[in-house]
């Protein structure tokens, strides 16, 4: 899938889950703040709880751009921890080696920040991790590793050119961006985790 497909493609699931998931489609969205289609301009019709369920299950899944086998092991993975389910949830998810490459400004977008751990440009405590769903555990570090840090892409995050369109760090990340360095320093809590989910209704979604 080209590049501009793909773009294509986020912003239109962007105006769907009524929720920019890149920085294109925060443009986009500016324009069109309504669903894509025919209907899309006409008010819903009033949702069932399924439905309305379903719609925070797919903005949850999409932020973090999973697919569904991998959100409902997330799912079920967040049941066994201590606490309440959603906020486990989000903050498992929050600990995924791509997640944090994000968070971190080692890239603009979750596909790019994936993309990062999948070709091998990113160090956890020394070590290349191509998997982005690897967990990351508190006290690691992440790294862009030295001779990727060269390159064109991640010379321009190490000058903060992300920063513009990302959050600001959140404080469970201790960030050295023109090092391409970052330290996982405890476990996200959910209030801190800048995802947009009302996560009891992804809870409700699974239990059902």
């Amino acid at each position: 899938m080209s590049s501009v497909t793909r773009s294509r493609r986020q912003v239109r699931l962007s105006r769907a889950l009524g929720l920019a998931l890149t920085p294109k489609a925060v443009k986009h969205f500016e324009k069109r703040p309504y669903p894509p289609g025919e209907h899309g301009r006409a008010r819903r019709r009033t949702e069932s709880d399924y439905a309305v369920r379903l719609r925070e299950k797919q903005r949850l899944r999409a932020q973090y751009a999973l697919r569904e086998k991998q959100m409902a092991r997330a799912y079920e993975d967040a049941r066994k921890d201590a606490g309440l389910t959603g906020e486990a949830m989000v903050e498992n998810l929050e600990m995924r080696l791509d997640a944090l490459v994000l968070r971190s400004g080692f890239a603009r977008t979750i596909l790019q920040a994936r993309q990062a751990v999948g070709h091998r440009h990113i160090l956890v405590d020394g070590k290349i991790v191509d998997r982005p769903s690897f967990k990351v555990k508190p006290g690691q570090t992440i790294q862009v590793k030295p001779k990727s840090q060269a390159t064109t892409p991640f010379q321009v995050a190490a000058a903060g050119a992300h920063r513009d369109v990302l959050p600001a760090v959140p404080a469970y990340l201790d960030v050295q961006l023109e090092k391409l360095s970052a330290v996982l320093v405890r476990r996200p809590k959910r209030a801190e985790v800048p995802v947009t989910c009302e996560v009891q209704l992804v809870v409700e979604y699974y239990a059902r």
